[in-house]
């Protein structure tokens, strides 16, 4: 299947800084919970405990999807919206939400 290019955020708006900072600290904790996933495999940890933190981390990541999802709107979905550019940036979004939900 081909890459598709990725698309530029318009007009150079990104996510605010302090979200970012966020992510990436959460992004580490998942990391550390995922190592210790692993460690639990290799272990032989009870089934059970394993599942309990892969849900742990499932939850963790559907929280930093929830956390992008309203930092793309509040930033490049409303900077499109203020510049007359909106339908596009909506269609966008709504793509970008049907991936984070599947």
């Amino acid at each position: 299947m081909p890459k598709r290019a990725k698309p530029a955020a318009p007009s150079g708006v990104y996510l605010d800084a302090e979200l970012c900072e966020s992510l990436e600290r959460r992004l580490s904790r998942i990391e550390g919970h995922v190592r210790g996933i692993k460690r639990m495999l290799a272990e032989r940890r009870d089934c059970d405990d394993i599942l309990t933190q892969v849900a742990g981390v499932r939850a963790a990541v559907n929280q930093v999807a929830i956390l992008v999802l309203e930092g793309h709107l509040e930033t490049c979905v409303s900077e499109a919206l203020q510049s007359g550019d909106g339908a596009e940036s909506v269609d966008r979004f709504k793509n970008s939400l049907s991936r984070a939900l599947r």
